[in-house]
């Protein structure tokens, strides 16, 4: 399997793929999942089965200027086990666990001492994983603290699930141009619902 850690090109399948409004909807679950969990920086990836490998698709914090587009194979570091298991992970003390990645972790120029992730599961298939970097120390070995990041997890698969209906509206649309008027209110309408209720959650007490 090649290693494409360094390159961004051919990425258009995987990030293309992702309506716009659903890569908003993205980027708010990563804010607000920094906030929330006081971290560094927090990063969504998608699954790009075909080529298997992990696509940085949204990022708050350390490297949102650069990483967005990086790819990295799919059974590589923690997000790897994460993809491979469906299952979250804590990590609390990075330089005791064997599966993380620290040479790759050097190559995005910030190597964090803790992390926290979640699959985003849509159906039987994991579309990517939710990572938290650094988080606040509090919320390092709380199994509360992770039903709440795989929740935010579900809300990132929810957004790409709509961004699914926005094409398969866009396809009927495109069948029975007269519908479209019905068909572009039910995706968009539920998107914007989601990112009112990802606001909220961030102004509310923690």
């Amino acid at each position: 399997m090649r290693d494409s850690r360094d390159s961004s090109a051919g990425n258009e399948s995987t990030v293309s793929a992702v309506d716009p409004l659903a890569g908003e909807l993205l980027r708010s679950v990563v804010e607000v999942a920094r906030a929330i969990f006081g971290a560094e920086a927090s990063s969504v990836f998608l699954l790009d089965e075909a080529a298997h490998e992990l696509v940085f698709q949204a990022v708050s914090g350390r490297g949102e200027a650069f990483l967005v587009g990086r790819r990295f194979p799919a059974d590589s570091g923690i997000a790897g086990w994460v993809v491979t298991s469906g299952e979250p992970m804590i990590v609390a003390d990075l330089s005791r666990n064997t599966a993380f990645d620290r040479d790759f972790a050097q190559s995005t120029e910030f190597v964090p001492d803790a992390l926290m992730a979640a699959p985003l599961i849509h159906g039987d298939r994991v579309l990517g994983v939710l990572e938290v970097l650094d988080p606040a120390p509090q919320a390092r070995s709380s199994l509360g603290e992770l039903d709440l990041l795989a929740l935010f997890a579900r809300q990132a698969a929810t957004a790409l699930r709509m961004a699914d209906d926005r094409r398969d509206r866009d396809t009927a649309r495109a069948a029975a141009p007269g519908s479209s008027a019905e068909l572009a209110d039910g995706p968009r309408s539920r998107a914007l619902h989601l990112l009112e209720d990802l606001r909220s959650v961030l102004q509310s007490p923690v």
